[in-house]
């Protein structure tokens, strides 16, 4: 029988999603010899050896018959000699470096988990249960390639029966990195015991009290949101007085406290497990969980541990990310216990390391579409081709509400959310993000480093700093123009006329510039337009403080100071900043 060989290379998200098994599985389906590896650059490389006529079979399977969570970029084939083999197997990952593939996000816990730890199985009330169709992925993993080596799952060496689970190619946990059971994995205590340390939990939140509950990607603060008394407590030991809390419920819960589409539905149970945005149920909450709005924000339960917790509870949860204002998300349990002492008043904590900290995103329905409004756990690392070139490119992104890119291979693959870079732990927050991006991608140093125009921004001056390092070019962009080049980007448009009615941004004039008209051709953008510049009291302050700039617009209409200050005064602004901003109008 003639034989044939080729090697494959298989680019896009093929690691942490049970790709070698299914690969082995159709490889012995087909009768082929060979191997499978993970490659150092998260692509996966494929040798098979037999028929030519099976060797297609295997090609079309893996085409169409991949695992769900995997999605394939490309497959390069190339033919080699044949060796004779005999058996297919699983080898040791390459090391590498490249753009062959990307880590998957964080996924939601499978049905088949939650299966488990309500069943009659080992796993049965495990937190930590998952396999290769789900659990963690972005927040465990140190470096590539994906392998239980390199992630934080390493502290916890599995015990005979994971191991087995671990080395079956035909188990859905075969080379589940994250796999760990009551016996082997990372513990769950409850104010520093093991002792049913979610029953005490669901107990405290029930009589109103509040709980610090650490999850995948980051810490939760967590009250019952039907609890005014604990709703409020909460904002004013927080100091948030009006940010709006995001909540999680159940399937069964939800429909009680908000009005969900077909669309929200399919978001709200989707693999990515988002905040969405729903219009509230007239008087369902408290008027202190969103104040002012008639929507709120909530998600549904996307681990074990958030399954476990809920089978004992019967309302909505206060799910807010635990940190104190300005300040990136809590993650180590010594800084959660000392920063939220006198915030909560208790602490349901884990031992697994967090190695790269993840918000929840923040998705709403307009006009049919998702919206993301915030985009991190579930949606990162997952990036977008596009051609800006040869030179790899770190993108910094402004100074609020930041979100960096990195850009190598024809590649883009966008950070977590940051937060605003104008203190020293979400700058150090920035700087680890970068360095983890990196590794998990395998990006090169960036040959440019893009940041905002406005040179007073701490990522401006990190840009000069980086650009000296790697010998790079620093590539200031005016705040405007880098909204209208990622529409450009998006649908692909040479030409057009935009409109960008953004907030504040540093000009090319030196001016602050907002409410832009542009004019895209050749390859260049002209400022074609824009509003009539009031004065910002307060500099950068105004852009913080919405009461600043509406009093900068009466005053440019004309409107008396007797009127402004009795406007701010009546939005609560105190009388000395009353005067200090009728000084600077």
């Amino acid at each position: 029988m003639e034989r044939e060989r080729r090697r494959l290379i298989v680019t896009g998200v093929v690691q942490g999603v049970g790709f070698r098994p299914f690969v082995y599985r159709i490889a012995h389906a087909h009768g082929l010899a060979g191997s499978v590896c993970n490659r150092g650059d998260a692509g996966v490389e494929i040798e098979i050896e037999g028929d030519p006529q099976e060797i297609e079979g295997f090609l079309t399977d893996l085409r169409e018959k991949h695992p769900p969570l995997a999605r394939i970029g490309a497959i390069s084939v190339e033919e080699i000699p044949p060796t004779g083999e005999a058996g297919f197997r699983i080898v040791p990952s390459k090391d590498g470096a490249g753009s062959a593939g990307a880590i998957p996000p964080d996924i939601a816990i499978c049905d088949e988990c939650i299966a488990d730890i309500f069943g009659d199985t080992r796993y049965r009330g495990y937190w930590a249960t998952s396999c290769t169709n789900c659990g963690p992925r972005f927040t465990v993993i140190e470096s590539l390639p994906y392998d239980r080596p390199r992630t934080s799952m390493r502290d916890f060496p599995m015990c005979a029966d994971c191991r087995a689970e671990y080395t079956d190619p035909l188990d859905r946990r075969y080379h589940a990195q994250t796999i760990a059971c009551p016996r082997c994995g990372p513990r769950l205590t409850f104010d520093g015991t093991d002792d049913d340390p979610i029953a005490r939990a669901a107990a405290a939140l029930k009589s109103g009290e509040i709980v610090a509950i650490k999850g995948i990607g980051g810490t939760h603060i967590a009250c019952d949101a039907t609890n005014v008394d604990a709703v409020t407590e909460l904002r004013a030991r927080l100091g948030r007085p009006g940010q709006p809390f995001a909540l999680m419920a159940t399937e069964e819960i939800l429909p009680r406290i908000a009005e969900v589409t077909e669309e929200e539905w399919a978001l709200l149970r989707s693999p990515r497990r988002p905040i969405v945005v729903l219009r509230q149920r007239p008087g369902a909450l408290p008027e202190q969980v969103a104040p002012g709005l008639h929507t709120v924000g909530v998600m549904l339960p996307y681990s074990g541990l958030h399954h476990l917790l809920f089978a004992q509870l019967e309302t909505p949860l206060v799910m807010t990310s635990a940190n104190r204002p300005g300040s990136p998300m809590l993650i180590e349990n010594t800084r959660i216990e000392h920063e939220l002492s006198g915030i909560v008043d208790h602490f349901l904590l884990h031992d697994r390391r967090i190695v790269a900290r993840c918000d929840d995103s923040v998705v709403r329905i307009s006009g049919g579409n998702a919206k993301l409004l915030r985009r991190s756990r579930g949606y990162v690392p997952e990036g977008f081709r596009i051609d800006l070139g040869n030179a790899p490119i770190l993108a910094l992104g402004p100074e609020s509400d930041l979100a960096f890119a990195l850009y190598f291979g024809g590649r883009v693959t966008m950070s977590q959310h940051i937060g605003t870079v104008d203190d020293l732990d979400t700058f150090a927050f920035l700087q680890e993000a970068i360095g983890h991006l990196r590794r998990i991608t395998g990006a090169p140093p960036p040959r440019i480093v893009a940041h905002d125009l406005h040179p007073g921004f701490i990522t401006t001056r990190y840009a000069a700093e980086l650009a000296a390092l790697h010998r790079a070019r620093a590539v200031p962009v005016q705040h405007h123009v880098a909204h209208l080049a990622s529409v450009l980007g998006e649908h692909g448009l040479p030409e057009a006329v935009g409109v960008v009615l953004d907030g504040y941004g540093y000009g090319t004039d030196g001016t602050a510039w907002g409410g832009e008209i542009f004019m895209v051709q050749d390859g260049k953008i002209v400022r074609a337009g824009t509003l009539s510049p009031v004065r910002l009291p307060g500099g950068d302050l105004a852009a913080r403080k919405p009461a600043r700039m509406a009093a900068a617009y009466l005053h440019a209409a004309g409107v008396k100071q007797e009127e402004i200050a009795e406007f701010l005064r009546a939005r609560e602004m105190e009388e000395v900043e009353v005067e200090v901003v009728l000084h600077q109008l």
